[in-house]
């Protein structure tokens, strides 16, 4: 029996097809990603045009090619910022998608409780009061009627600029916070 010395050096097969594996995921990623968004990562030319030319393939072969080929760029490429900015992307999104539900919600209380009104005036003292009134009694007028829902897409469009309103006043002020606390510091 031969001995043979184990290096911890070098990372095994598996580990490395692992690695391997995460930089193509990372790639399909990119590919999915529209034009201002890859623009915004500053990745290599090379890489860049490895997923332009993903993004024109039809082949599924050719497609799969492309991306274990973007995947070998891939590892020689610093995948920490790439991550980093794909996570905030997708948390964005996924704020606005629970922003946009809350919306939803909100008009849909409006419509079916009568009482609803008196809570979003609460939560948003800027409310147009008449306004969003007309627009409730409108919007359940049209839907008895079974006419199309103009009066409740102009009300979910006021709530979303009152949300969204607030949701502005917020970060801004988040931010003033943030700069006095550096101030303070200094």
């Amino acid at each position: 029996m031969t001995s043979e010395t184990f290096d911890d050096s070098q990372p095994s097969k598996t580990r490395l097809k692992a690695e391997a594996d995460a930089a193509q995921d990372i790639g399909r990623q990119l590919v999915a990603l529209p034009k201002d968004k890859l623009k915004k990562l500053a990745l290599e030319e090379s890489l860049m045009d490895a997923i332009a030319e993903a993004k024109r393939i039809t082949s599924n072969g050719a497609i799969r090619r492309q991306m274990q080929y973007i995947g070998r760029l891939m590892r020689e490429t610093d995948l920490a910022p790439i991550v980093e900015q794909l996570q905030k992307w997708e948390g964005k999104h996924q704020e606005e998608n629970a922003r946009f539900h809350q919306m939803e919600r909100w008009r849909s209380r409006l419509l079916e409780d009568s009482k609803a009104i008196e809570l979003f005036i609460a939560e948003y003292p800027q409310t147009p009061v008449q306004q969003m009134r007309t627009l409730i009694r409108n919007a359940n007028k049209e839907h008895a009627a079974g006419k199309p829902p103009k009066s409740s897409r102009e009300l979910f469009k006021i709530i979303r600029e009152l949300m969204e309103g607030v949701a502005v006043e917020d970060d801004l002020q988040a931010i003033a916070g943030t700069e006095e606390d550096e101030l303070d510091e200094d």
